[in-house]
């Protein structure tokens, strides 16, 4: 598993947590090429947050290429606005910020992501932009009640 760390203060927490799962992992900058994930033979790749904003000047992104890949890939927070953006979805600046704890709702309980974690969640929201149309193909599987007034997902 290939962490790429886009900024995120907890990229190294996700690295953690994956090999805590006894998975191998390894942190990678953001610059790793689509070739290099596969000379690696990752088996899948996780996009960190970050604190930019998709439309900020020298906010990170990654070798477009990745996304086919062949490997599944999960964006979190920052890393899953890049990947909406780059594949076609919308991301909007809203006038409504999350910053800390937050209620997550899972809203696709047939999702293979999300099929056991319970309905409600606390968790922990650190961002103002939000995703709100998903690319083509993607479907939403969970959802803040802020982010569902905002942008109505």
């Amino acid at each position: 598993m290939l962490v790429v760390d886009l900024g995120g203060q907890y990229a190294q927490l996700i690295a953690r947590r994956v090999r805590d799962c006894r998975v191998y992992s390894e942190l990678v900058p953001a610059s790793i090429t689509a070739a290099e994930v596969a000379r690696r033979r990752a088996r899948a790749v996780i996009l960190s947050g970050g604190p930019a904003s998709v439309y900020a000047p020298g906010a990170p992104s990654v070798d477009a290429g990745l996304f086919d890949a062949g490997v599944p890939v999960l964006g979190i927070c920052y890393g899953m606005q890049l990947m909406a953006q780059e594949l076609g979805g919308r991301v909007d600046h809203t006038d409504v910020a999350e910053y800390g704890r937050a209620e997550l709702e899972v809203t696709d309980e047939a999702s293979r992501l999300l099929h056991d974690q319970p309905r409600d969640q606390i968790v922990w929201m650190s961002h103002r932009d939000s995703v709100k149309a998903p690319p083509e193909g993607a479907r939403v599987v969970a959802s803040s009640p802020t982010r569902r007034r905002a942008c109505r997902c």
